[in-house]
């Protein structure tokens, strides 16, 4: 049974909804170790640290053509089917956010400015591999890139003991049109795509979720000039829930997540303490016939029932914990998600699991996570771009603004900036 918290006062909130986030000293100095022998030892690092924490023995960590096309054969066609699917729903959604240019703005008489759009040239996927191969991340990653039109995209997965990844991941990858793909993963793939090696290209960009290793990772590449998509740790969600609400779909979808990982966090927020103990019943019947119970219980452990006495301070609380994933379970969702201001994906209504946007509605489920929310967005098409903002001024332009930028650099104190634009001024006027 998940604990429950009955109407906590706004000075309690931050205790209680505490992420169960671990320590990041000692990764850090382990990661910093690494990163320094990836940058002067190159392959040779990469494949030291492979054979440590993966037990990975090869020689080379490119993946071939040929074990493509086994991996490829491996898939069956129910899932290839399924994984073709979710490949139309995500790329229809994400090509709808192409705008790349901005129409000409004529700021000033004369002067007109505007914006283009430029995708990030070279850029790199990180893809978890481990107990839950996340090939569905492959989707999430690499159809917007290639909508961007990202000139170089590679892609770090680690293997398995026996050296091969999940041939779900090599034929997702295919399917989208991935064709440098390395065998690697943990702290030395984040470093060999910051760095460079002999054999992984350097990346402008890192994009992928992972464990606390490669966040702690993706951290220490920005000290490197390497951009990353957002700071995502352990997997979150938050439901608030009332009477209307299924309690048997608020217990599934809350499992859904606590089978992540044993540090991740669910949370629901209910009005009736009637809903938060029906739900607690359908979970601890379901609880049992999922095979990755174990870790669901210990992150359960970690997770709360919150009783609020209004929906005023119950969105208050939410937004305060900016949750990677809320639900609204209620039949007045869409009115509701009008209070939100702070989460990474909402799902609306009873019938809109969470787990429909890990895989198939379109959405990306590369997500902030730990609050992140506030000031962070998942992953879209505009995370694989840049904006370049142009201007041009005409003889009209330069007499329109000339003295407001001589006045202005004169008072900052910058004569050189006013002399750029008093000559000319004087050129237009003699």
């Amino acid at each position: 049974m998940i604990p429950i918290y009955k109407n906590p006062k706004a000075s309690e909130w931050s205790t209680i909804l505490k992420r169960p986030t671990q320590s990041y000293a000692n990764i850090e100095t382990d990661a910093k170790t690494i990163f320094n022998e990836v940058y002067a030892e190159r392959d040779k690092a990469i494949l030291k640290y492979a054979k440590r924490f993966d037990h990975y023995q090869n020689t080379f960590f490119n993946v071939s053509n040929q074990e493509m096309d086994v991996a490829i054969d491996k898939v069956s066609d129910e899932l290839k089917n399924a994984i073709q699917d979710a490949f139309q729903t995500i790329y229809k959604f994400h090509k709808a956010q192409s705008h790349f240019n901005s129409p000409k703005i004529e700021t000033k008489k004369g002067v007109f400015c505007w914006q283009k759009k430029k995708p990030i040239q070279k850029v790199g996927l990180y893809i978890p591999g481990g107990s839950a191969p996340l090939f569905s991340t492959v989707l999430m990653l690499a159809i917007p890139a290639k909508i961007a039109k990202c000139h170089e995209i590679i892609l770090c997965t680690p293997p398995s003991k026996n050296g091969e990844i999940h041939p779900a991941i090599l034929y997702t990858a295919q399917l989208c049109g991935i064709t440098q793909i390395f065998k690697v993963g943990g702290i030395q793939a984040i470093a060999g795509m910051t760095f460079g090696t002999e054999s992984i290209p350097k990346v402008y960009k890192i994009f992928g979720p992972g464990n606390q290793y490669v966040t702690i990772a993706k951290q220490i590449a920005t000290t490197y000039g390497v951009a990353i998509d957002m700071p995502a740790g352990p997997s979150e969600l938050l439901i608030y829930a009332d009477k209307t609400c299924i309690p048997e779909f608020v217990a599934a979808d809350l499992l859904s997540q606590a089978e992540h990982g044993e540090d991740s966090q669910v949370i629901l927020v209910a009005r009736e303490m009637e809903t938060i103990l029906q739900v607690n019943t359908a979970l601890g019947d379901q609880i049992k016939n999922i095979p990755r119970q174990a870790i669901a219980e210990k992150a359960i452990a970690n997770s709360k029932c919150i009783l609020m006495k209004n929906i005023e301070s119950a969105f208050n609380l939410i937004n305060s914990y900016a949750p990677e994933h809320l639900i609204i379970a209620t039949n007045q969702a869409e009115t509701l998600s009008e209070k939100v201001v702070n989460a990474g994906s909402v799902f609306l209504g009873n019938l809109t699991p969470e787990s429909a946007g890990d895989y198939a509605s379109g959405t990306n489920h590369t997500l902030p996570t730990n609050a992140y929310a506030k000031q962070y967005s998942g992953v879209n098409l505009d995370a694989f771009m840049k904006t370049i903002t142009y201007q041009t001024l005409d003889e009209n332009g330069v007499n329109s603004i000339g003295s407001t930028v001589e006045i202005m650099a004169e008072t900052e104190g910058l004569t050189a900036h006013k002399n750029a634009m008093t000559l000319r001024l004087k050129s237009l006027n003699l």
